[in-house]
């Protein structure tokens, strides 16, 4: 296990020395960005973990400093199919390009053994958190169940990777995945047994057979359909320093693709393997069998938060199977690094030696196991009756925090400059962008409120992404706090308050979206040129899509064209509303548009990069939206003529591009419905106080009769709305946009609805002034209508609600 805290490092045993010489000359060869010579090699060695040995490299060269981790297979003869450093390279690099999984950036694969003896392959260092006692003594007992939510919900986003999209659809079987494990393992503990061997126990035996009898039915498209990490625990992940959150998953060394059901019985097996050095095994605790303990969830409580969060059914009445089958591999495992302790190429130490007594003990707490009592219900728990932890849609603790903390920024800092910001927008200097725009950026980076968009399963990728010798001391404040979706419309939606915030905090469209396409899309090449510059904040981006001779709510009506050129494209088509494209920061222009006119319908669409300042792109114009150009980010019409752009700008890959804009079409736009709760508070806000000053007919306007029926229905509305968006949000988070789809194109059709609603009864209250730019509602009526179109037409979003209906009533 490649642990990745420096705590855990120890001098390289002399059963796995390195030539270091011969490292060296490879790496400066193979690895992206190491240090220039000459290079000081500083190599230490993991202690814990048993398996392959792992090492960390520190290269000193120039005014460098980095570090890297190495893991290879250990020297000597292998048990067949094991160590296989090769799989878990080419699991690492798929997920790695995919996103969604937190895992350490890999660099390359040696698999030629006069280098170091062996292969091996190098990674990422990655500093944080390893947890080696599942109990979680470290870690405040308030702590502990956030720990393992996010132990819960990582897991979920590795089982939900599409694998034939990344790449990874034949990297295993997917059907009878149980059977084959069991006999997978059982033939390796037999190699570990075998004459001149430690002789096989009788429990391992009773509890082979057993399994063999008790092989749940499995369906290979809705169980097996997916990756499994295979050794999936506490001490394989990396937390950040202080959040409990997941940086990286490590040791994919008995990745496949199989039942997802048994990666969480693996992480769930620490129970009943209460050693206590009965064994002189290592010992295992963690979270109880029943009542919590100090913090720690019950197993019924994490397996229903993971089905929740994976999409999953409930394995009730196969969890013996599944548990055992999990006692029934570690005790395989432990077995065959005895073997190479008696061997002399074993890691770990004294935990390899006494490996041989605790796979037995093992095979016992298995048996114990099946002949016991049922351990959890048969019947899916609801969320209300475990202990009311679920917090359904309402904000975490974290999440109040940064509440609290948004809303006193944009109480001392948008608020009262929304008017300058307004009034250099309409001068002539409106296509600049006003010094004060820079410095409140800068001032969200040092509070730490910035990027607070990037979803959870993507911070990983993005840390990554942003990380250098340059960023090492400010790129934690810079890729977010990590959050859902759920947890981030509570923040978007304070944002959606004023039209200048969302910039401030990086979280505005269309950046947020492009950003997003970019990291779950880009090649490394395309993330380091312009989604690095994007988080930061040094750059903006522009989306060309819409075009003034189609209906571009169908994408498949685009008629812009993308032609291969040799080694390049050639772009010619016109588009409009391309907003941001006017921003004088903009650099980055993604363009969508057909590469194949013979293709199906749907792979006929390709993105691509386009540098703004290519020759070939033409500023046509900025477009007005009912009378404000918005600048300086602006709407422009533009014209790609002979635009010539290298090959390598596509994205993913030709006929994509459909895809892609589906895949952007999910959280991006859910954030305008987020922020349109907010500009609907706000018009209540203003309408409410404008009802207390000013009077009418002899009253005030709130205490006409007509006012309260308004406002009573404005607030009746908002609530429903902010519950609805909540909802699609937490759909998103829990079974993508695909399941969510429903529930995204409700939340799309209500929310302008209701902000219109809101800002229309804000502007009569205000009479005059409602309709003048001395107040925010004319801007943001203004914005929340273009929505109606620029998020999809509301037709569009109704026919996909009818449609679900109709398919659920033929159902």
């Amino acid at each position: 296990m490649a642990s990745m805290t420096s705590d855990m490092i120890e001098s390289v045993q002399e059963a796995h020395r390195l030539d270091e010489i011969s490292l060296l000359d490879y790496l400066h060869r193979s690895v992206e960005g190491f240090p220039p010579r000459p290079v000081k090699l500083t190599v230490s060695q993991f202690g814990h973990g048993q398996s392959n040995p792992t090492y960390r490299l520190k290269a000193e060269g120039g005014n460098a400093v980095k570090f890297y981790v190495l893991r290879k297979k250990p020297p000597g003869k292998l048990l067949q199919s094991a160590h296989a450093v090769e799989r878990e390279y080419q699991v690492l690099a798929a997920l790695g390009k995919e996103g969604t999984v937190p895992v350490p950036r890999v660099f390359c694969l040696c698999n030629d053994p006069s280098v170091i003896g062996t292969p091996f392959y190098v990674m990422d260092y990655v500093e944080g958190r390893v947890f080696l006692d599942p109990g979680l003594k470290s870690v405040k007992p308030e702590e502990r169940k956030e720990v393992y939510q996010a132990m819960g919900k990582t897991l979920a986003a590795i089982h939900k990777v599409d694998v034939d999209r990344v790449g990874l659809g034949k990297f295993g079987r997917r059907e009878n995945y149980c059977k084959r494990q069991i006999e997978r393992w059982a033939s390796q503990y037999a190699a570990s047994t075998a004459e001149g061997k430690p002789p096989a126990e009788p429990s391992m035996l009773k509890l082979t057979m057993w399994l063999r009898s008790n092989v749940p039915a499995e369906d290979a498209r809705r169980d097996c359909a997916g990756i499994v990490h295979g050794d999936y625990k506490i001490d394989n992940l990396v937390f950040h320093p202080t959040e409990a959150r997941v940086l990286a998953v490590l040791d994919w060394e008995l990745s496949t693709l199989g039942n997802r059901m048994s990666d969480v019985a693996y992480n769930c097996m620490q129970p009943y393997v209460i050693d206590n050095g009965k064994s002189g095994g290592p010992g295992y605790y963690g979270f109880d069998k029943g009542a919590p303990s100090d913090g720690l969830p019950t197993q019924e409580e994490f397996v229903a938060t993971y089905c929740a969060q994976g999409g999953a059914s409930w394995p009730g009445p196969n969890w013996k199977f599944y548990l055992a089958l999990s006692l029934f591999r570690l005790a395989a495992i432990s077995a065959g690094v005895y073997n190479r302790f008696l061997l002399g190429n074993a890691s770990g130490g004294k935990r390899a030696e006494s490996s041989g007594k605790f796979a037995c003990y093992l095979a016992s707490c298995a048996l114990q196991l099946i002949n016991g009592g049922p351990i959890i219900s048969d019947v899916p728990p609801s969320f209300a009756k475990i202990g009311n932890k679920h917090p359904g849609l309402s904000p975490s603790s974290r999440v109040l925090r940064l509440k609290e903390q948004l809303a006193t920024f944009m109480e001392k800092y948008i608020y009262p400059n929304e008017e300058l910001l307004s009034a250099h927008a309409k001068t002539e200097k409106r296509w600049t962008v006003h010094p004060l725009q820079e410095e409140l950026k800068h001032r969200a980076q040092a509070e730490g409120l910035w990027n607070l968009w990037i979803p959870a399963d993507s911070a990983a990728m993005a840390s990554k992404i942003l990380f250098d010798t340059d960023d090492a001391q400010n790129f934690d404040r810079l890729v977010g706090a990590g959050l859902s979706n759920l947890e981030y419309g509570h923040l978007c939606e304070i944002m959606g308050r004023s039209v200048w915030a969302p910039e401030v905090f990086n979280c505005s469209a269309p950046d947020t979206g492009n950003m997003e396409v970019l990291l779950r899309y880009g090649s490394p090449e395309q993330q380091k040129a312009w989604l690095k510059p994007l988080l930061k904040g040094e750059i903006r981006s522009a989306f060309a899509m819409t075009e003034p001779n189609v209906a571009s709510s169908d994408a498949t009506n685009i008629e812009c064209k993308i032609t291969r050129d040799g080694e390049h494209y050639i772009i010619n088509g016109r588009k409009w509303w391309t907003s941001g494209a006017m921003d004088p920061r903009c650099r980055i222009l993604i363009v969508m548009g057909k590469t194949d006119v013979n293709a199906p319908l749907h792979k006929q669409q390709s993105m691509i990069l386009v540098d703004i300042k290519t020759p070939g792109v033409e500023i046509i114009r900025p477009l007005t939206v009912f009378g404000y150009d918005d600048a300086p980010h602006g709407h422009a019409e533009v014209l790609f003529k002979d635009v010539k752009v290298p090959a390598t700008n596509i994205l993913w890959a030709e006929g994509r591009g459909f895809e892609i804009a589906q895949g952007r079409l999910g959280p991006g736009r859910l954030h305008h419905c987020m922020r349109l709760i907010g500009s609907a508070e706000r018009a209540l806000e203003l309408m409410v106080h404008r009802a207390l000053q000013r009077k009418v007919f002899g009253k005030l306007i709130a205490q006409q009769g007509a006012f309260s029926s308004e406002v009573s229905q404005c607030r009746l509305e908002i609530t429903q709305t902010r519950l609805l968006v909540l909802h699609a949000a937490n759909e998103l988070d829990n079974h993508g946009a695909k399941v969510a789809r429903g529930a995204l194109a409700m939340a799309k059709v209500a929310a302008p609805r209701v902000a219109l609603k809101v800002l229309d009864s804000a502007i009569q209250v205000h009479g005059g002034a409602g309709v003048s730019s001395d107040t925010v509602l004319a801007h943001l009526w203004a914005a929340a209508r273009t929505l109606r179109i620029a998020d999809g037409p509301d037709d569009v979003h109704l026919q996909t609600i009818a449609r679900l209906e109709l398919k659920r009533a033929r159902i």
